[in-house]
């Protein structure tokens, strides 16, 4: 028991000050959960006994759980200079760090950890995380991939790589991993992932059902909505797509992925002012996004409002001049304006670029 190896320590000090006295009332503090007198009565003791590492290391626990990480690292930095090698406090530096948001001090506690104990799950998993959040997925993956083998069963574990995986090109695996997640761990967040995965991938049944299954646990789960009328669009159910979005767009008026895909899906519904609307509002809210900005130049042009269409179609081209469709959309609009040279230019781009690769 701490107390009793603290005894001989504590035992030294002057009368009156009672350092084992706060020692003990401290760590009872900390055990019934009132960090806030804790941290008070560590302080008070480490102004009597500043050599005390146990209190300083209980100091830092007590104020990262008030979230107070800032006081917490100081704490604990200035106890491992006094006991360099303990690897519990280097953890929960790390941990601090982490909480923080200082990832780079996060990995660089954390590195030297887990390559003294590469079998060690959660110093792995966290670490990953760490990298994933830094977007370093080659190293969540290189990391990972031999632990998951040894572990299939850490959710986890296969939760930050599948997710790794998916954001790195192996769509394939990672949906795998993700779906395992979702189904042992009944995890709406995961179902949301595979969900959107499958329908990158054109599985739209498969992006359906993960999206039903996310509804059942957790109906309020940000993007749901979003992603369920995308894949009721692609099946072709344009009622039940458009009745989603507008409930993801009640829920959250911001969700640009909602008015970008009710946008489109009000096009094929020939509603034309309703999908103008919500472009403009997919514009607003992401400037930089070509494809809103080419959806409305669509509906501006069928409105007539030429000007304004070949504006939006300019800047699309500029800003993506590999994408062939707007390239052609941009010539018609030229001829029809009685512009000839600079629609055979536009002509040209559009047949030089469909006869490669052109934009899915």
């Amino acid at each position: 028991m701490i107390l009793a190896v603290l005894a001989l320590v504590l035992a030294a000090a002057p009368q009156g000050s009672s350092p084992e006295q706060l020692f003990q009332e401290a760590v009872a503090a900390q055990q019934r959960g009132d960090d806030a007198l804790a941290v008070r009565k560590y302080g008070e003791l480490l102004k009597l006994r500043p050599e005390v590492i146990e209190a300083r290391a209980n100091l830092g626990a007590a104020l990262a759980r008030l979230g107070r990480y800032s006081e917490a690292i100081e704490q604990y930095r200035t106890a491992l200079v006094a006991n360099p090698g303990n690897s519990a406090l280097q953890l929960n530096l790390a941990l601090a760090y982490y909480k923080k948001g200082d990832l780079p001090n996060a990995i660089k506690q954390l590195s030297p950890l887990q390559a003294a104990q590469p079998g060690d799950v959660r110093l792995a998993t966290l670490l990953s995380d760490c990298y994933a959040r830094l977007g370093q997925d080659n190293r969540v993956i290189a990391l990972l991939n031999p632990v998951e083998a040894a572990h299939p069963e850490d959710l986890g574990v296969a939760w930050v790589l599948g997710a790794a995986l998916i954001r790195s090109g192996d769509q394939a695996r990672g949906q795998k991993l993700v779906e395992k997640v979702a189904r042992l761990g009944a995890s709406a967040e995961a179902y949301l992932l595979a969900g959107r995965t499958a329908l990158k991938r054109n599985e739209f049944e498969v992006a359906r059902d993960h999206a039903d299954a996310a509804i059942r646990l957790n109906p309020k789960l940000p993007g749901l909505l979003t992603l369920r009328g995308s894949v009721l669009q692609y099946l072709g159910d344009n009622p039940g797509a458009i009745a989603a979005l507008r409930q993801a767009i009640q829920a959250d008026p911001r969700d640009f992925d909602a008015h970008l895909t009710l946008g489109a899906v009000l096009i094929t519904e020939r509603d034309l002012d309703g999908a103008r609307q919500h472009l403009d509002r997919a514009v607003e809210l992401n400037p930089a996004s070509n494809l809103a900005r080419y959806e409305l130049a669509r509906v501006q042009r069928t409105q007539g409002q030429l000007e304004a269409a070949l504006k939006n179609f300019e800047k699309v081209v500029h800003d993506d001049p590999n994408w062939a469709q707007p390239h052609l959309d941009l010539a018609t609009l030229y001829f029809r304006l009685k512009r000839p040279d600079d629609g055979q230019r536009e002509r040209a781009l559009f047949d030089r670029l469909s006869a490669g690769e052109q934009k899915p």
